[in-house]
């Protein structure tokens, strides 16, 4: 051939490879950086009645075990609550550990079981019993950091956010653990890929994402959007308390502000008509069908901040109602239900009493009015806080109603007693008295309540 062909179809060559790779580069690229359509959030229709429970494995039982826990699911079925929220199962860290066990939010691996739990045919077989039982079953999700020996520091430092030095940088006094970089592609591809491994290996029902807010919204976005393929009911709760949160990415989010307020009317600091305004401003912020988490007290609150008799004293039971009867989901913390009254340590071994007492009726009561009547049910399903004025300031009293039920509350909301008087066309009717369902009639009610006394009545619409 002659050379100087031979050179031009050479140079052709070279170019039509060089535009192809060129191409296929595009391509990819174009492939790796697309966006992730959003999708509006669906609650599964399980979730609308339900109650929320969190499990502290290891403090539950004097063995901290999946299998030893298991053996409580009939009481807790008893109990009737729907969603058990289990705290973190993964190892934890040793690098920097805080205590003898370290924290349950410090992750060392996202695919592997906290060897003190048990395995992960343990856990298989607790999620299976669960299901078997009617549970739902969720678990902590850890997004927002990793323990400082997690196996991505090794294989990818560059996953993580640095500090001015250069070290892989912690946040607040959370010496413990590494700060996650979200503007990383690769791993948020991995964090997706982890949880969709526990809803396809264990077969579990959703996630609890710790410090959610912490997390770019988008990225929720785009795990909701992908997991909700292998969980079509997928359930999904956030540590936070953003607006944002609800559209494309989580169902439920804490009611944190709903909780200071409980806490500053039992210790005198806000006021009942701080309730009205606190409603106004979440109805402008929230949509109807957003699920609000509502808690007297969780793992944080019990473990810094006091259990709820500290902080409530005498009214611990009075807010207990209160949470069952306002707007959202209430939260039942483990060890609630026996009137547990002590901070649980948390890097220790502190295993949670169950004693016999009025509490587990109170919260067995409490769970069964709100699974029974669907006013008091969550988001869209269930109805608008009508506030009904009372003759004294200290005393709450309110209606829920939609085209099936009804229910009347009143609550004095103060350590004194109250002689009340509550007028209204919606008041009068038939009720049903909580808990002993006795038929009562009101057309003007009249009560001498005392210091945090409660009523709750309920009817239906014939």
């Amino acid at each position: 051939m002659n050379p100087y062909f031979k050179r031009l179809r050479g140079r052709i060559s070279s170019i039509i490879i060089r535009t192809a790779t060129a191409t296929f580069a595009l391509i990819a690229c174009t492939n790796a950086t697309k966006a992730i359509p959003t999708i509006p959030i669906q609650h599964p229709a399980w979730s609308y009645n339900a109650t929320i429970y969190e499990v502290n494995m290891r403090q539950y039982t004097p063995e901290g075990t999946f299998k030893a826990f298991e053996t409580q699911l009939p009481r807790l079925q008893k109990l009737g609550v729907k969603i058990l929220w289990i705290m973190p199962i993964n190892p934890i860290g040793v690098v920097e550990r805080k205590g003898k066990l370290g924290s349950y939010y410090s992750v060392k691996d996202y695919k592997a079981i906290n060897p003190e739990y048990g395995n992960l045919t343990d856990f298989k077989q607790l999620v299976k019993k669960s299901h078997e039982l009617g549970f739902k079953v969720i678990i902590d999700w850890v997004a927002n950091h990793t323990s400082r020996d997690n196996n991505w520091i090794a294989e990818h430092p560059e996953w993580y956010l640095k500090d001015s030095t250069g070290r892989i940088a912690t946040q607040y006094d959370w010496s413990d653990v590494a700060k996650l970089d979200y503007k990383s592609k690769p791993m948020r591809t991995a964090m997706i890929e982890a949880m969709d491994y526990w809803l396809k290996e264990a077969n579990i029902d959703g996630f609890r994402c710790d410090v959610a807010g912490e997390v770019p919204t988008d990225f929720w976005n785009d795990a909701y959007a992908q997991l909700k393929n292998t969980r079509p009911d997928l359930f999904m709760l956030a540590e936070a308390e953003k607006p944002e949160l609800h559209k494309s990415a989580f169902d439920m989010t804490y009611a944190w502000e709903f909780h200071h307020l409980m806490n500053g009317i039992a210790q005198g600091k806000k006021t009942v008509a701080d309730i009205d305004k606190y409603l106004s401003k979440q109805d402008s912020l929230f949509k109807p069908g957003d699920y609000r988490m509502l808690f007297t007290s969780n793992h944080d609150e019990n473990s810094w901040n006091g259990t709820e008799f500290e902080r409530l004293k005498d009214a611990a039971k009075t807010f207990a109602a209160f949470t069952f009867t306002m707007p959202g989901m209430p939260l039942i913390y483990s060890g609630q239900e026996a009137g547990f009254n002590k901070r649980i340590k948390f890097f220790e071994r502190d295993t949670i009493k169950f004693p016999a007492n009025e509490y587990a009726p109170l919260y067995t009561n409490l769970v069964a009015l709100r699974k029974n009547n669907s006013a008091l049910w969550n988001g869209e399903k269930g109805a608008k806080v009508l506030h009904i004025k009372s003759s004294v300031p200290e005393v709450y009293a309110f209606i829920r109603q939609n085209k099936t039920n009804k229910v009347f509350a009143i609550f004095n909301l103060s350590d004194k007693v109250q002689k009340v008087t509550i007028e209204g066309k919606n008041l009068q009717g038939t009720y049903n008295a909580f808990p002993n369902n006795k038929s009562v009639k009101i057309e003007k009610a009249e009560y001498d309540l005392r210091p945090w006394e409660y009523k709750i009545f309920t009817s239906a619409k014939k």
